[in-house]
């Protein structure tokens, strides 16, 4: 196999799979676009081994551990007939991603799949903020990192704008997703923010089951989208630092993942009763935009 027939597979993958991201890779460069396809289609299999709830965890961590060893070796000795391995291994080279990255990338898909005999009711959580914030890191922050290096910068104040705008993104996935993450036995509201409101992991349950929302729990949920509005302020700084070329990707990117907030808060942070999405119309007003965002960049580059 090529390696351009391995990125057109990922490339199949991206557009089949990415929803939010791949509207973000349609303003990119045709070589950054293949190598983002390739990162998230790595990330792709990763998060679906690791969700499959076809097979009891236990087995999860086995089909796991053997898929991240061959992709070890294939990063190693360059030989493989895996495409997503073959590709990503193309994009490590040409955009200088680091191992340290990527092991990073597969440390955060297989969080969800590490056993706890400690939870009480077997109900995955975090004690605080800042151990959901170091998760948020290993699953959104490292994708951040990897992607800067794709998109370009040179000024080192643009990773840790990289880290926190990841951090918002992942905030804004849990606040969408909380009742079906429930269900699936995760709760990942930090214990801190529930005990502040006074909100048991029992309630939360019972709220994943139908229970009617009271005030004190929309207000658990909006203090954590206010923590996520807070590292939404990191991604319009890190916008200007990145090359031109990117920068609408960038933009798209962040433009529809904050939307995607700001409609959990239009319906007063009810996730329970409904999936709360941004319309694919609007998704694609803002992929025009940044569409046009990247030709005054091409016309006034010449």
């Amino acid at each position: 196999m090529t390696t351009a027939e391995a990125y057109s597979i990922c490339r199949n993958i991206a557009q089949r799979e990415a929803k939010n991201f791949y509207y973000a890779f349609r303003v990119l460069p045709e070589h950054k676009r293949n190598a983002m396809c390739a990162v998230y289609a790595f990330m792709r299999r990763a998060d679906d081994i690791a969700d499959d709830e076809s097979l009891p965890i236990p087995e999860r961590r086995v089909v796991m551990t053997k898929w991240v060893e061959s992709w070890r070796t294939a990063r190693t000795s360059g030989i493989t007939e895996d495409p997503v391995f073959l590709a990503l291994n193309d994009t490590q080279k040409r955009f200088t991603i680091p191992d340290a990255l990527l092991e990073e990338l597969v440390q955060g898909t297989t969080m969800d799949l590490e056993p706890h005999p400690e939870l009480e009711n077997k109900i995955q959580t975090f004690a605080t903020f800042e151990d959901l914030y170091r998760y948020c890191y290993l699953v959104a922050s490292v994708v951040g990192l990897v992607c800067i290096r794709i998109f370009g910068y040179t000024d080192p104040r643009a990773e840790k704008l990289a880290e926190e705008t990841g951090v918002a993104f992942q905030l804004t996935n849990i606040l969408r997703d909380v009742k079906e993450d429930a269900e699936r036995g995760r709760v990942y509201l930090p214990l801190d923010i529930l005990g502040e409101f006074g909100i048991s992991l029992d309630r939360v349950l019972a709220l994943a089951d139908g229970a009617e929302l009271r005030q004190n729990e929309r207000s658990a949920l909006y203090s954590l989208g206010s923590q996520a509005e807070r590292y939404y302020a990191s991604a319009d700084r890190l916008l200007p630092l990145i090359d031109p070329d990117s920068r609408a990707a960038l933009w798209v990117l962040v433009t529809i993942y904050h939307r995607l907030l700001l409609k959990i808060r239009a319906v007063n942070n009810d996730v329970f009763s409904q999936r709360v999405s941004v319309p694919t119309p609007e998704k694609l007003f803002i992929l025009a935009q940044g569409a046009g965002m990247t030709m005054r960049n091409r016309i006034s580059s010449r």
